[in-house]
């Protein structure tokens, strides 16, 4: 079996996750890093995988299938997927929704004659081909998306940046009467703060005002004005101790109707690591851009886009037989 041969841009919390699911895939073979620290000062876990700074990038065009870009979808992809479109084949997470109608015409304009998968991961991503799915099998009905329980790295990171705050994370917590309600096929129409809680655990420095933080915190426009959020402030001990992981997950449901028969449609998440499931979910997609580019395929896609077929390294035959 001739190997794919891939690199990785970025190797924070989904770098590395994606470097443990590469070295765990009997069809791949991870040959490079490329990172925008002094690579003589990167450690990573694969000794015989080059470390080539961002931008010497493509002098290993030739050498490499595919490079999956880790960088964050606030300022990293906007720039990182664009530059790396149509010198290589790219697989990406870019996570704003709002914004993945332009990241996508970016991309489909930059990738030239390779494939770029992007906003891949679980959402968008599994659930966005959920919701596909459900709406095409229940087109009279409605779509909910639950998120969590779990720690959202982006409103941790704007709590961080409070003054007077020394470290936080925040869990985003699903109303549980509003999923019962879904669930229970009553079609209800929800409000953003009927549908999440906001969690968050403050380590506030020392001599801080910790009621102008709490305050703060609860008034913050686009990320906790909305919603019933509690704050709760912890030592750095506590923190570390009771806060460490990033567990995630969440649920899509359809109720829909066919005639005079309601019906609900589920799917969820429990997710121990979230950066270690979405560098799984990205390792999938770029075993199937190399598939897509090998067949002459070209441009931006998204997951809406790819063949479920072409995720797995099992043969078409060995799907058909286990898996219909």
């Amino acid at each position: 079996m001739e190997k794919i041969k891939v690199g990785i841009a970025g190797y924070g919390n989904i770098g590395r996750g994606v470097e443990k699911a590469v070295n765990a895939a009997p069809d791949m073979e991870l040959k490079a890093f490329f990172t925008r620290r002094d690579p003589a000062a990167l450690q990573t876990n694969t000794p015989d995988a080059k470390i080539l700074r961002t931008e010497d990038a493509a002098s290993m065009r030739d050498e490499l299938d595919v490079v999956i870009l880790c960088g964050g979808s606030a300022t990293d992809l906007p720039k990182q997927g664009p530059a790396f479109a149509g010198i290589f084949n790219t697989i990406d997470s870019f996570d704003t929704h709002a914004k993945i109608p332009d990241y996508f015409a970016a991309m489909d304009n930059a990738a030239g004659d390779k494939v770029s998968v992007l906003s891949v991961g679980w959402d968008p991503g599994l659930f966005s081909i959920m919701r596909q799915l459900s709406l095409a099998a229940l087109p009279c009905g409605s779509d909910y998306t639950f998120w969590g329980r779990g720690v959202s790295q982006g409103h941790s990171d704007a709590i961080r940046r409070i003054e007077g705050v020394a470290n936080a994370i925040q869990y985003t917590v699903p109303v549980e009467e509003a999923v019962q309600a879904v669930r229970d096929g009553k079609n209800p129409e929800l409000t953003t703060r009927q549908k999440h809680l906001r969690e968050c655990y403050v380590v506030a420095k020392e001599g801080a005002d910790k009621a102008r933080i709490e305050q703060e915190i609860k008034t913050m426009p686009n990320y906790f004005a909305d919603y019933d959020t509690t704050v709760t402030f912890v030592t750095e001990e506590e923190l570390k101790k009771n806060h460490s992981k990033m567990p995630h997950g969440g649920l899509v449901i359809r109720s829909g109707s066919t005639g005079d028969n309601n019906h609900v449609m589920e799917f969820s998440l429990k997710l121990d690591s979230n950066p270690e499931f979405t560098a799984s979910v990205l390792t999938a997609y770029a075993r199937a851009a190399v598939r897509l580019n090998r067949e002459g395929r070209k441009g931006a896609m998204t997951v809406l886009d790819v063949p479920l077929s072409y995720l797995t390294v099992e043969d078409p035959s060995w799907q058909r037989k286990n898996l219909l």
